[in-house]
């Protein structure tokens, strides 16, 4: 009987943990290229080699052939050159490729944005163009020829595209197969109209058969229409965008048509970094074995967070993105209501300065009640995993969401709202029989979130059996990579063929 087949994947990302993140795409960089790699496949991946990249950390080097290469964005030759670290950490580590032009990623410090004014930078179209083209000049100097490309959002959304036209007739890209990962529909990465001219697509594909979404262009929609596979982060969520026009987001023609090429594949967490027993950035590990270990936790962080401890009055934690779609509306519509409830409300994260203002306020308002830290930090993250009670996520959409799943396997028991993977984790407890892992509501209303977490505090206080239950369901969960690591192999066979 012939060996499995090994294959070749080339992974291009615009962020990977530990080197950058913004959100969720950094983590499955990391953890699914690992995996992958792992499951005896050759994965190399390739990022944009920002300003905020420590080099001398990441042991960034130079690699001869891959010096001062040259492409064309727009009417502009412009200079690049392709270095090379690694992922360490895994069994088997996995060769990283970084972009490197200083004009583009070098000098900015963020991503995506201007960290000052919020707006996204002018030239990110030709950033991004200039990842993509990258992606065949690397192959060509390196004489490593994937089988597949699998690109992830908009900021890989024009190497499909690319791989069916300019390069359709280049043997050396004939064979090779693209799958490409929506991690949010929302970022479209939509650009004037006059980009078009820029990413030297066939004057045909500057039409809504092609990549134009209204009067714009978009990433995002190449990336739908050329790749010979899709997949997106749940079940749930694939269903709700092919078929649900406030899920679409402009893309449900597409989506529709491409309906049996799309699927759903939920996101893994990498339990060597989220696992409370060996979680070295927590003040007391613990497990189903220790539960009791847990009010450690539970009193660092009230502390941390200026609260009082007290152990019949739980803790709801929020790690968040501070924008609408997480369902931060819905918090501040009912914020006074949910300040009358018999809980403590901690808040982590970053976004909208109308939510900075309004949490801001809250904390002066209500100190007793509420505490908050406005950014970002790694290390409070796992401790609010750690110490709260309940993790709140009452997102208007969720494509696949980490949070509800970390906070299960730390038995910090999840209230969440029945969108996307968070339907998809998070079975709601039935009091009469006891199942389920967490608490749901289906409404996106203040009304639907108030009586879910009164429910859920009710549990918390009247049923200490049913609750204990609940911690241990969560944390017996298995979210490893293993298993979305091989449905993804499946689809990357299917389209090989």
């Amino acid at each position: 009987m012939a060996a499995p087949r090994k294959l070749k994947i080339l992974f291009v990302t615009s962020e990977v943990i530990p080197f950058v993140k913004t959100g969720g795409l950094a983590d499955v960089s990391s953890a699914l290229t690992q995996k992958l790699q792992e499951l005896g496949h050759h994965v190399r991946i390739l990022m944009p080699k920002y300003g905020a990249i420590d080099e001398r950390r990441f042991k960034i080097h130079e690699v001869v052939r891959l010096k001062d290469l040259s492409t064309k964005v727009g009417k502009n030759e412009v200079i690049f050159s392709i270095r090379s670290s690694f992922l360490v950490g895994a069994k088997e580590r996995v060769q990283l490729y970084l972009l490197d032009n200083k004009h583009y990623f070098g000098v900015r410090r963020s991503l995506y944005s201007d960290p000052i004014t919020g707006k996204e930078f002018p030239d990110n179209d030709e950033r991004f163009i200039l990842l993509a083209k990258s992606v065949f000049e690397l192959i060509k100097k390196l004489g490593w020829i994937p089988d597949i490309i699998h690109c992830n959002d908009w900021q890989g959304g024009l190497i499909p595209a690319y791989l069916k036209t300019i390069y359709k007739d280049d043997p050396m890209f004939q064979n090779i197969k693209c799958v490409f990962t929506i991690h949010n529909l929302s970022y479209r990465g939509e650009f004037p109209k006059s980009s078009f001219v820029k990413t030297e697509l066939p004057v045909e594909f500057n039409s809504p058969k092609g990549i134009l979404l209204g009067n714009k262009i978009s990433f995002l929609r190449s990336g739908l229409t050329f790749a010979d596979a899709i997949t997106t982060v749940s079940e749930t969520y694939a269903k709700e965008i092919s078929t649900m026009k406030e899920y679409g987001n402009g893309m449900l023609d597409v989506l529709k048509k491409r309906k049996k090429d799309l699927y759903g594949i939920i996101n893994g967490i990498d339990i060597k970094l989220w696992n409370p027993e060996v979680d070295k950035q927590i003040p007391k590990k613990y497990s189903v074995k220790n539960i009791s270990d847990k009010k450690i936790n539970k009193q660092a962080l009230a502390e941390k967070f200026g609260l009082e401890y007290k152990e019949d009055v739980p803790v709801i934690g929020m790690i968040s993105r501070l924008y609408d779609s997480k369902g931060l509306d819905l918090i501040q519509k009912a914020f006074k209501d949910l300040m009358k409830l018999d809980a403590y409300f901690i808040l982590l994260g970053t976004g909208d300065r109308k939510y900075h203002k309004f949490f801001e306020t809250a904390l002066m308002k209500y100190p007793t009640k509420f505490s908050c830290y406005l950014g970002f930090d790694d290390g409070l993250a796992h401790l609010i995993e750690a110490g709260s009670d309940m993790l709140l996520m009452p997102s208007k959409f969720e494509p696949c969401g980490l949070n509800q799943m970390y906070s299960l396997v730390y038995g910090t028991v999840p209230i969440v709202r029945e969108t996307g993977g968070l339907a998809d984790t998070v079975v709601k407890f039935n009091e009469k029989d006891g199942t389920g892992n967490g608490f749901s509501f289906k409404k996106y209303n203040e009304a639907s979130l108030i009586k879910e977490i009164s429910r859920a505090i009710k549990v918390y206080k009247n049923d200490k059996k049913a609750w204990l239950k609940l911690m241990k369901t969560g944390m017996k969960s298995n979210f490893n990579w293993l298993s979305s690591a091989k449905k993804y192999i499946e689809i990357y066979k299917k389209i090989i063929g």
